[in-house]
Parts: structure tokens; C-alpha cells; sequence
């Protein structure tokens, strides 16, 4: 099933205060001058209700026949987050599994549309509160970490900030070194490609940190048949190390992404 987006998110004055909260909390710990004293919690999916806060797409939007879906799956045991030591425990919970099969199949009656193949999800924009427009500041982060379990496809993970130009997206491909493991994979936010359409653009520009819009995955390597990626929880940190054995940091293998010349972009190169 699709994830559920109609039950109504927080009210204005409960986000107002919990982002409240988070701003007094920085300043008591004096993170804006010493740094972060830990990692910070993007999305998770702990919850049947952190699927509320996500949005599911594919090429079925446009009248294509890719299947994609977002369910909650409740835990039988424990993640082992060993390699997170700052990860709080599990308890009982659960994770999410983005699933479906991909089609490249074209509609009969849609000859403006002729690219299909993709399928994707996104956390939902953050509402806005007393403070103004609630989005991520991440800036005094070098990494974006995620525990995952993967089939070993192209998945791609996809940020949007407050840019310029808004249909903008900075990518990287999430590479998975143990496929149906459960790992925990880091990229350095500076890695991450700048893209519109598919293509990577020029100038490159890192990511606007402090206006995070919305993180999620993506699967737009065309090659029909079915897929599974299972999340646990997303998070911004300043230790590598999080990462399981030599999963990603500097990555160099090359992606599906191309720039507009048609050159294959080598992650980790910028």
C-alpha cells in the first residue's frame, strides 16, 4: 500500500514548540561554537506513522506502469546497530520496506511522455511554525549516514534544499556493499552531485545545509523487474566510522547519472 497521508500533521503550536525546544537545546549545549554533540536524527522510520510524513512516486503518475510502494514492516528482532553506537535502541518497532517493480513500458494515449522507469520516495516539506519555515540545518554536519538493507540495485538518494532554481536535486548513489544485510552506509555531504531532470548541471554548488527541504531514494535505473530497499532511519553525523567496514565514504565507481555532455559522473570526484 501507499504510504498514508491524510491524517492531519502536528498543529502549529505544538511544531512551534518543539522547534523551540530544539533551538534552546543548541544553545544550552553551545553547539553553534563547540560543534554537535551527536548525531542528528533526519527521519526514522520506528513508527507506522513516520510513513504520514512521506511521499510515494513513480512514472505511474504520468501514466506509466511502474509499481512503487512504501510499507511499514514491525520488527521480529532487533536491528544490530553496532557500528552506531550513538543509535538509540530499537525496542519495538520497526522499519520501512520502498518496494515495487519497475516497468519501462510507455502509455498508448501519453505520446508527450517518453522516459519511464523510475520510482521514488520523499519525506513530506516540513510545515511551518512561529520560527517561519521549518527545514533542516545541517551545516555543522560532514556526513549523511542511513541504515538500510538493500537487493543491490542503483538506488539513488536524493536531497532538496530552498534552491534557486526548485526542481533541483543534489544526488548520490547509495552504495550498498552487503546486499541483504542490514548496513549502515555514509556519504559526505560535500559528495552529493547538483542536478535538474536526471543530468548533472553546471556550476556545481554544494548543498545549501542550512535549508534541508526534504531526503529520500530514488530507483531510476530502467532495467525492468521488481525491487526492495528497506530503511531504518536516516541521520545527519560528523563520524564516518558509522559506516559498516569500507561502505562508502569516497566511493569512486562510476553511476548511471550523466552530465548533459553525456559523460558518466565518477562519485566523489567534485
Amino acid at each position: 500500500m501507499h504510504a498514508a497521508t491524510t491524517r492531519l500533521a502536528k498543529g502549529f503550536w505544538s511544531r512551534s514548540l518543539d522547534e523551540f525546544k530544539r533551538l534552546s537545546n543548541i544553545a544550552i549545549k553551545m553547539e553553534g561554537i563547540k560543534g554537535p554533540s551527536g548525531p542528528f536524527e533526519l527521519h526514522s522510520f520506528r513508527s507506522p506513522e513516520s510513513l504520514e510524513n512521506c511521499k510515494v512516486m513513480s512514472d505511474a503518475d504520468l501514466g506509466g506502469f511502474t509499481t512503487s510502494n512504501l510499507d511499514w514492516i514491525p520488527s521480529r528482532e532487533p536491528i544490530s546497530t553496532a557500528s552506531a553506537p550513538e543509535t538509540p535502541p530499537l525496542g519495538p518497532s520497526g522499519y520501512a520496506r520502498f518496494h515495487g517493480t519497475i516497468s519501462t513500458k510507455l502509455p498508448a494515449n501519453r505520446p508527450e511522455v517518453q522516459r519511464t522507469g523510475y520510482a521514488g520516495w520523499r519525506t513530506l516539506d516540513r510545515r511551518s511554525t512561529l520560527f517561519g519555515r521549518s527545514l533542516w540545518d545541517i551545516d555543522m554536519y560532514g556526513f549523511l549516514a542511513m541504515r538500510v538493507k538493500s537487493d543491490g540495485r542503483s538506488y539513488m538518494v536524493n536531497v532538496m534544499t530552498e534552491s534557486v532554481v526548485p526542481t533541483d536535486l543534489h544526488q548520490h548513489r547509495l552504495f550498498s556493499k552487503n546486499p541483504g544485510e542490514w548496513e549502515t552506509v555514509v556519504i559526505r555531504w560535500n559528495d552529493f552531485v547538483r542536478t535538474n531532470g536526471g543530468y548533472a548541471v553546471e556550476p556545481q554548488t554544494e548543498i545549501l545545509r542550512q535549508k534541508v527541504r526534504s531526503i529520500g531514494v530514488a530507483l531510476t535505473d530502467r532495467i525492468p523487474g521488481p525491487f526492495q530497499l528497506y530503511i531504518d532511519r536516516i541521520w545527519a553525523t560528523n563520524d564516518p566510522r558509522e559506516a559498516d567496514g569500507a561502505t562508502s565514504v569516497t566511493n569512486m565507481k562510476e553511476g548511471e547519472l550523466k552530465n548533459k555532455q553525456g559523460k558518466n559522473i565518477a562519485w566523489g570526484s567534485k
